[in-house]
């Protein structure tokens, strides 16, 4: 897959949310957990859409935090498919910060997750093949 520039998101916009002072640590960093918990959610959104069903995440391969959050950014996730197996999937995910009140954009980490296609008994199932649009 083609990496892309620091600035310039890979796939499309699935997540965008305010990072509120609630989500802190003591120095006004936004926590990496709720940047990560924010990009699960974009990726199992992405998972669901195509699996056209219930997805559960299995891996999170690294991730390095590039840029800290603060209150006010506006988190803006991405996703992409990466690659399809039988019950499987990879997405990749990228998170960006639009800095507090300007257009400004910052990359803040991104990674690439894994979820299983899983039926109603939480079984892995096929995930269906791709609908022409």
């Amino acid at each position: 897959m083609p990496e892309s520039k620091p600035n310039m998101p890979r796939g499309q916009l699935t997540v965008r949310t305010i990072a509120m002072p609630a989500d802190t640590n003591a120095n006004g960093d936004i926590f990496g957990g709720w940047v990560m918990s924010q990009m699960d959610q974009a990726g199992g959104i992405a998972g669901v859409e195509r699996a056209q069903g219930r997805v559960v995440t299995v891996k999170v391969d690294s991730m390095t935090f590039i840029a800290p959050m603060k209150v006010g950014d506006v988190l803006e996730v991405y996703t992409e498919v990466e690659s399809i197996g039988r019950s499987s999937m990879k997405i990749h995910v990228e998170a960006f910060a639009q800095r507090f009140q300007t257009t400004r954009r910052d990359k803040v980490t991104d990674a690439t997750f894994t979820f299983v296609a899983i039926d109603d008994s939480g079984r892995p199932r096929p995930i269906p093949a791709a609908i022409a649009s």
